[in-house]
């Protein structure tokens, strides 16, 4: 594969890696080939597009849109809409089973639901009920169960993707934001690192015991962002362990930068602060952190500025940022995209 212009992708030697971004404010996704650092694809007209997920043969993206309340198909090589695939209701996130034959959209309407589309016939065959109005929605690491997170009704939600049966639940004080996962040795769920509306930090919930055991405050310095850039009601937004299990990385908007905590003694291991905002009327701001997401090696990170309007690239081991990307009008979701 050859991405426009920036050279050729020896395949053979390794594999076809993109990060891909929705903007929420617009009608497009970016596709950034991170041995450039540049936009080497733009899909466009999904208005409102939110999440992100990939087919394992590459050959489709599935996008939840939230203006038609649909999940739209694409071709991954020409950017063409295949299918709407009609939903319950309005959408947030989704995932998708680790075989693959399976889509999981959230959807954002009370009592709270997960779609699940088949892949095959691309036709919406159930609703999964949960607790409360989707926000996101994950499929853990050993692929056995859907983990999804409710900002209405302050709850994560696991369900056995076995039998499509809620099995679960944990009640916070806040609404439930990002959410990511720490497995065992073995593959299996060790711990769910999830944010939370309010707290500039995370909760974790122990797998096994099906209970929150700690919350993490991040540190107050640095700090000074998030009144003019209006998010005081989610200071802390963006969350993702490495792809070596040994990091967990959470971003924060009162600090304007990226936090990383060794794993799994979750020891701060320092930060890296993210871009500032310019505008001519008032005192710089900060560009508003949304999502994370890694490289298959782990070498480089890269996060979602939804208040300036880019991709932040970050080198995970020299804790530096290498590149700043433009993309679309507030992006927010982010999804690396392997093709092997």
């Amino acid at each position: 594969m050859r991405g426009a212009g920036h050279g050729a992708i020896n395949t053979a030697s390794k594999p076809s890696v993109r990060i891909y971004v929705t903007n929420s404010a617009g009608d497009t996704i970016n596709a950034i080939d991170p041995s450039t650092n540049k936009v080497v694809q733009v899909i466009r007209g999904i208005e409102l597009p939110h999440g992100i997920a990939f087919s394992p043969d590459g050959a489709r993206i599935y996008i939840s849109n939230e203006s038609e309340s649909v999940l739209d198909v694409v071709d991954r090589k020409s950017g063409e809409i295949l299918k709407k695939v009609a939903l319950s209701d309005r959408p947030n996130n989704l995932a998708i089973t680790r075989d693959g034959k399976r889509v999981l959209v959230g959807i954002r309407a009370q009592p709270g639901s997960i779609d699940v589309i088949d892949a095959s016939t691309l036709t919406r065959i159930k609703s999964i009920p949960v607790n409360g109005s989707v926000h996101n929605v994950y499929v853990t690491p050993d692929g056995k169960f859907a983990v999804s997170g409710s900002i209405e009704n302050k709850t994560v939600t696991v369900v056995d993707l076995q039998t499509d049966q809620a099995i679960w639940d944990v009640r916070f004080d806040s609404a439930v934001r990002p959410m990511t996962f720490e497995t065992n040795p073995n593959g299996s769920t060790r711990r769910i690192f999830l944010q939370l509306s309010s707290f500039n930090g995370f909760a974790v919930v122990d797998f096994a015991t099906h209970a929150e055991v700690a919350r993490v405050q991040l540190p107050t310095q640095p700090g000074g962002f998030g009144v003019a850039e209006g998010r005081t009601g989610t200071p802390s937004h963006g969350i993702g362990v490495s792809p070596d299990g040994k990091a967990l990385w959470v971003n924060s908007t009162f600090a304007n930068a990226v936090f990383k905590y060794s794993l799994p003694d979750l020891k701060l291991a320092g930060y890296v602060s993210l871009p500032e905002v310019h505008p001519a009327s008032h005192a710089p701001t900060g560009s508003v952190p949304e999502w994370i997401t890694f490289t298959p090696d782990g070498k480089t990170l890269y996060v979602s500025n939804s208040g300036a309007g880019s991709v932040s690239a970050i080198d995970t081991s020299t804790m530096k940022e290498v590149a700043v990307v433009p993309v679309g009008e507030v992006p927010k979701r982010i999804n690396t995209f392997v093709l092997r």
